[in-house]
Parts: C-alpha cells; sequence; structure tokens
C-alpha cells in the first residue's frame, strides 16, 4: 500500500422510509462538511430512484450543492448509472462539474444496482452491463479526444457528438465492482480506477484478488495502464472510544438497515442474512468480516486484513454511510477515525510515537542535567549575593 491511504465515505445514501427526507437530505449535506472539516479526502454519491431509502436521485445536483459548502474534499458520483442515461448527457455533465469544482470531482460509473430503478424505465437487468460497457466506451471517447463521436444501439443514437467544452482537469473515473469481473473488465480496458463496493462483504471480499488480476489482464490487452492508487475499496464501520459504546450506538439504526436488504432491495449481492433480533445483526456484522463495529483497533484491522487480501494494497478506504448510529455518534465515529486511524495508514503517526519514545528514552539524563544546570545556577547567584555584600 502507498505510504498515504486516502480515507473517504461511500453515501448512498441509506435512510429509514417514512421519515422527513428534507432533513435527511440535508443531514447527509452536513456529513460532508464534517468529513471535510476532519481532513477526509473523498466522498462519493450515489443514485437511485426506488425503494424508498436511498434517496439521491441526482448525484451530480448534490454535489453541486456539497461543493458550495465544503473547500478541500473531493467528490464523486458513487455512480451515475448510465444504462439509465444518454453518455453525451452525462460526460457533459461531468464536464460542467469539473469546472464548478475547480477539479474537486471524481466520475464513478456502474450499471445500476436496483431493479425497481431499471424496471421503470423499460430496463431488463440483462442489459444494464452491455449498456455500461457502451456507455463508459462513448465518455471515454469524448473526454480523450476532439473527434466527433457517432454511436448506435438499441438505446442511444449519436451523431457526430463532440463536447464543446473541455474539462477543467484529468479528473479521477472509476467503475463500480461487486462481485462479477465486469467491472474490473471494463475499468482494465480503459485503464480507470475502480470502486469495489463490497469489498468487506463475504463475495466482494473473496473475489478482490481476482479483481485486479482482471484488471491487469485487461490493460494488457488493450495497452493501457492501471494503478493500485486509483482503487477504492468499500468497508463498513463504526467506532467509538470502547467497543461496548459501539455495540449500544448501532442498536440506533441496525435493524432498519437489516430489513432493507433483506426484505426491500432487491440487490442479491448484498446478503446480508437473516438475524432476527438486533445483536444477532451486530454478531453477525463483526463475525462475518462484514464491518469492524469498536474501536479504531478494530477498523484498522480490517483494513489490513484487506489489504492482504488485495494482494498488494490499494489506494483508498471508503466507509459506507449506512446510519447505523444516530447522527451524533455517526459524526463522532468519523472524528475517532481521522483522529487515530488515518494517521496510521498516511504516514503521520509513527513520527510523533518516534519522536515520543526518543523524549522518554533521554529523560532521565536530560533530568539530570537540568538540575544541575539549576544548581549551578543557584550556587552562581548565591555567590553573587555574598560578594555584593561584603
Amino acid at each position: 500500500m502507498s505510504d498515504r491511504l486516502r480515507f473517504g465515505i461511500f453515501m448512498a445514501p441509506f435512510h429509514p422510509a417514512g421519515e422527513n427526507p428534507t432533513l435527511a437530505l440535508q443531514r447527509d449535506l452536513e456529513l460532508i462538511e464534517h468529513l471535510d472539516m476532519l481532513g477526509f479526502d473523498e466522498a462519493w454519491i450515489g443514485e437511485h430512484h426506488s425503494a424508498g431509502s436511498e434517496i439521491i436521485a441526482s448525484p451530480e445536483i448534490f454535489i453541486a450543492a456539497a461543493a458550495e459548502r465544503t473547500r478541500n474534499i473531493k467528490l464523486g458520483t458513487g455512480v451515475v448509472s448510465i444504462s439509465y442515461h444518454n453518455p453525451y448527457m452525462v460526460a457533459e455533465r461531468a464536464v460542467l462539474l469539473d469546472h464548478l469544482t475547480r477539479g474537486r470531482f471524481m466520475l464513478g460509473l456502474g450499471p445500476g444496482a436496483l431493479p425497481t430503478d431499471a424496471m421503470m424505465i423499460g430496463l431488463d437487468q440483462s442489459q444494464t452491463r452491455q449498456l455500461l460497457e457502451d456507455g463508459t466506451d462513448v465518455v471515454m471517447a469524448l473526454l480523450r479526444s476532439d473527434e466527433p463521436v457517432t454511436f448506435q444501439n438499441a438505446r442511444w443514437d449519436l451523431h457526430e457528438a463532440r463536447l464543446h467544452l473541455r474539462p477543467y482537469s484529468d479528473f479521477d473515473i472509476a467503475i463500480a465492482a461487486v462481485a462479477s469481473p465486469s467491472g474490473p473488465r471494463l475499468a482494465g480496458k480503459h485503464g480507470l480506477g475502480l470502486l469495489s463496493i463490497g469489498a468487506t462483504q463475504a463475495a466482494g471480499f473473496d473475489v478482490l484478488g481476482l479483481h485486479w488480476d482482471v484488471m491487469e489482464e485487461r490493460a494488457a490487452t488493450f495497452a493501457t495502464t492501471v494503478a493500485r492508487d486509483a482503487w477504492r475499496l468499500v468497508g463498513m464501520c463504526h467506532v467509538a472510544e470502547t467497543r461496548e459504546q459501539a455495540y449500544k450506538d448501532v442498536e440506533y439504526g441496525m435493524a432498519q438497515w437489516f430489513d432493507y436488504f433483506q426484505h426491500t432491495a432487491a440487490f442479491p449481492q448484498m446478503d446480508v442474512g437473516q438475524s432476527v433480533t438486533v445483536r444477532d445483526m451486530i454478531t453477525s456484522v463483526v463475525e462475518g468480516g462484514l464491518g469492524a463495529i469498536g474501536t479504531a483497533d478494530d477498523v484498522g484491522a480490517q483494513i489490513e486484513r484487506l489489504a492482504k487480501q488485495s494482494n498488494g494494497g490499494f489506494g483508498a478506504y471508503l466507509m459506507m454511510a449506512h446510519e447505523w448510529a444516530n447522527p451524533e455518534a455517526t459524526k463522532r465515529s468519523f472524528e475517532l477515525v481521522a483522529r487515530r486511524v488515518m494517521p496510521e495508514f498516511q504516514g503521520q503517526g509513527y513520527s510523533t510515537l518516534n519522536a515520543k519514545e526518543r523524549a522518554r528514552n533521554a529523560r532521565p539524563a536530560l533530568a539530570e542535567q537540568s538540575m544541575a544546570a539549576v544548581t549551578m545556577m543557584t550556587e552562581k547567584y548565591a555567590a553573587e549575593l555574598a560578594a555584593k555584600a561584603k
């Protein structure tokens, strides 16, 4: 892994159906502001249109609002479901956000996760991955060249399409992946980054090494370059001062989150099991490796586990925004990650620890020298007073 692992968030988001959506969206924006203040590197925002929980319909609009509230954090679409959109318009909006954010925008692309989204616009699940490939091909051609793009399939028809505005920066582009090789195949083909959304989930965790092998094979086939620094792994965690407190915190929203994936979202890749009691749910998350619920050390152990499974490391660790805990405890969790986890993986923790150790080792001798210096000056002053009295 690099000397400075980037840290960020992957926000679907997940909110209980029936609660005030206006306040929930404001809470999401406030969380992004909080992460920016804490020094997090990235925030990726999802796109969904059904099922009542993941309520951001346009990550681009959300990013435009968040960009005006923040200063440094990069903001990405996590992801644009490109099978739902004309790829020319996706490229146009990406370039606009690149300019509006002065290079803080990132583009994440995927096929679309919720079958209930695709159903409403006449898409079958068997079509979405091919549309992802077609759409990404078009977007990359538009971004990387001034040459006109002509393309036609059953859904889109482009005639000598060109962008009339060139990008502000060479912004990051990443393809989403859970368990299948379709994401890494496409990322390798174009030399893009990879968003491994289910990295701590059993199916996603087991294929991490395979995903990178696919990336390298495709890159070699198409003469592109892939970099582990552009590989982002999404994990789940909640941190408190103690494990007991962390467990208590997540009792707030764990049952709602489980219910969504067990009974509402038709997303079989996100299998959370059939636990019934909240305590069983927490136990299954921790013992199954899906999430680290506990202290900062537990999150560090999860990152080390992912690094080992990836067979060479990755560039960013993104925490899923899940609202297992109430807003105050959630913000505290991210603060503890920033204070106690990030330094360990960004080359900042060891230097102060080493400085402390050097000072501890030198303390006895230096303290003795200091006392000797005080004694010497005391004796000198006493001699001066004696001489003055004479």
